[in-house]
């Protein structure tokens, strides 16, 4: 599905590099959302493979016992990449005005997002690049929960309900095609563990677990 120019809008429409010029040294879930997150990276991440962890932080949320050959980390602002332990490498990038992601192709193995893809104002074009630097059978992870900084989340998210956010991203993967109409990942799976308590009391921090939402598909092509 390709957004339409009006949902691509965000209500701070200012140089991104604005907002993420101070680091922001916090998680922006909580423990429970991370746990599931890291127990899942444990479960579908092999050892000594190539990770991208697109959009990252100070912290990745790989399981510490698991030895990678290599993990590359994408961020806008530096401070918070340099103190990353579970980085081997990283670099700063606007993917919303550089829309190439500086790789070869089939370069990684994984591709992981933690609760910034509602961020991308151009997911169709980025998504496309997942697909171009994931070797064959390559996984991509795309997490998110409900929160979110409103001011810089594309009109596509902040106007949707929480499933609505799910099927929102399956349709980033599902628009990857080739030049056949071959679809270029697989038949996507979804994790989800929502809160009981109304959104409006959680994003607050009054009682209740964050959700958890997982969406995850493999290049097939």
């Amino acid at each position: 599905m390709l957004l339409q120019a009006n949902q691509r809008t965000k209500l701070d429409d200012s140089d991104d590099r604005l907002f993420y010029s101070f680091p922001r040294f916090v998680t922006h879930v909580d423990e429970g959302f991370i746990d599931q997150l890291t127990n899942l990276y444990r479960d579908r991440l092999q050892p000594n493979t190539r990770i991208l962890d697109m959009m990252s932080s100070w912290i990745s949320h790989l399981p510490e016992e698991v030895e990678f050959a290599h993990v590359e980390g994408h961020g806008m602002n530096e401070e918070e990449l340099v103190k990353n332990r579970q980085l081997n490498h990283y670099f700063v990038q606007n993917l919303n005005q550089d829309l190439k992601i500086p790789f070869p192709d089939k370069d990684f193995d994984a591709v992981l997002n933690c609760v910034s893809i509602q961020y991308l104002q151009y997911p169709d074009a980025i998504f496309y690049e997942i697909h171009r630097i994931l070797k064959p059978g390559g996984i991509a992870i795309m997490s998110f929960s409900n929160r979110m900084f409103a001011q810089k989340a594309i009109s596509a998210w902040r106007d949707n309900s929480e499933e609505g956010r799910v099927e929102l991203v399956k349709s980033y993967f599902n628009s990857v095609k080739n030049a056949n109409g071959v679809p270029g990942f697989s038949q996507v799976e979804v994790i989800s563990q929502k809160s009981n308590v109304p959104s409006f009391l959680q994003m607050l921090g009054l009682g209740g677990g964050d959700p958890f939402y997982v969406v995850i598909a493999y290049r097939q092509i």
